[in-house]
């Protein structure tokens, strides 16, 4: 039978404590035991089932962290409280003092500066490659490395990783492939794909109403096992957990995202193909046109699309901020970081999501400061938004001519 994430999250079934639709929620910070043998043996890792303090887990959590595990077809998952707060406890649980990661040179400004900047404090390196180049990827390997980190779709240049090649790449040295499917939910499984892990910020599209931070790891049931060991477990001592009431919030808001990701994705791509047709340098994974198009075909759940991320080189930082400006005058989104809100959200990423890289690597990667990063929303009428943004390109001066006459 065909994977489909969807279809895995729908066919979870909790009843509440009273038979409500929704599990009930435990909001307790700590549990109790009927025996301490029983205490005793869940410190240990041997009573399964059992709670014992809602930094380890709680029954809200797994709840959430089980529905997220059926939609990437991983055998375990667990939630954070954020997604620097998966992201940073995966990588400490397999790197340690003399280790090394390979990693794409394009990723989210928070990963970049976390790898960069701090985990060379515990001694552990990094080496950024073009992760779209498998040759700079296989040479950048070294006697100590441990992981290879990319994103499915980077951030935020939009770059496409092949998946199954650098999981032979990995498997071949013996290496963990480590991918955040943040921008892609739904769209690609890594997991099935040849990853060993998969990452979110269920921040974004996951969650989708901008008012709750979230991270999950996905993995093996042995992976996450040991994420939770109380002596040496990077998610339970590092303490980036998720309070059980927001983990239930996520929940409820994750059974519709097979709804929420078509549209995003039907609203990108109308709006990426007309940009282009008016000549415009815009950059979206779903035209023909994108670097990474073919592989991307090759990959996707094709019935959820290409996605909502799109970027418009508009040539300067000034032109950029203006049309920004003038955008979230006319309400047409937000000017503000983050992705996966129910109406776009827009931001120059070299100033603001990225500005952790330095400006010279900015510009070896290919990430000018005139580009805008567009999460698009999910308006009814796209045709009136692609009509009203033109408008606004004409005002700032980025488009001199009439726009491409609509089909």
């Amino acid at each position: 039978m065909k994977f489909d994430p969807a279809n895995n999250i729908q066919d979870l079934q909790y009843f509440g404590e009273f038979g409500g639709v929704n599990p009930s929620i435990s909001d307790s910070s700590t549990y109790t035991f009927l025996s301490a043998k029983k205490m005793f043996d869940t410190f240990e890792g041997n009573a399964e089932g059992c709670y014992l303090y809602s930094r380890h887990s709680s029954p809200s959590g797994l709840y959430l962290s089980e529905a997220l595990a059926a939609m990437e077809g991983a055998e375990a998952a667990h939630i954070a409280s954020t997604g620097m707060g998966a992201i940073t406890a995966a990588i400490l649980q397999l790197c340690g003092q003399g280790d090394h990661l390979v990693v794409s040179r394009t990723i989210y400004g928070g990963t970049y500066a976390f790898l960069k900047n701090l985990a060379p404090r515990f001694g552990v390196t990094t080496t950024f490659v073009d992760h779209t180049d498998l040759d700079a990827v296989e040479s950048a390997i070294q006697k100590n490395t441990k992981v290879i980190y990319v994103e499915s779709v980077s951030n935020p240049l939009l770059e496409v990783a092949d998946i199954p090649s650098l999981s032979k790449i990995s498997r071949k040295h013996n290496l963990q492939l480590l991918v955040d499917n943040t921008f892609t939910p739904m769209m690609i499984s890594p997991i099935r794909l040849g990853a060993d892990v998969v990452l979110h910020s269920l921040t974004k599209f996951i969650n989708g109403s901008s008012d709750t931070m979230g991270g999950v790891i996905c993995g093996s049931r042995e992976f996450i096992d040991r994420l939770k060991n109380v002596n040496d477990g990077t998610s339970m001592l590092l303490g980036a957990s998720m309070d059980s009431l927001r983990a239930a919030s996520i929940l409820k808001n994750l059974r519709t995202l097979h709804i929420r990701m078509k549209q995003h994705s039907f609203n990108a791509s109308f709006l990426a193909e007309r940009f282009q047709a008016d000549g415009l340098r815009v950059v979206y994974p779903g035209l023909v046109s994108h670097a990474g198009h073919l592989q991307m075909c090759k990959m996707i759940h094709e019935e959820y699309g290409y996605g909502g991320m799109m970027t418009l080189d508009v040539g300067s930082l000034e032109k950029a901020n203006q049309l920004m400006e003038l955008m979230q005058e006319r309400n047409l989104g937000y000017l503000a970081v983050s992705l996966g809100f129910y109406k776009t959200l827009f931001s120059a990423p070299g100033t603001s999501t990225s500005s952790e890289i330095p400006e010279e690597e900015q510009l070896e990667m290919g990430l000018s400061d005139g580009l805008i990063r567009f999460s698009i929303g999910l308006d009814q009428d796209i045709d009136r938004t692609y009509q009203l943004m033109v408008k606004c390109m004409r005002e700032v001066g980025i488009l001199e001519e009439s726009p491409a006459v609509m089909a």
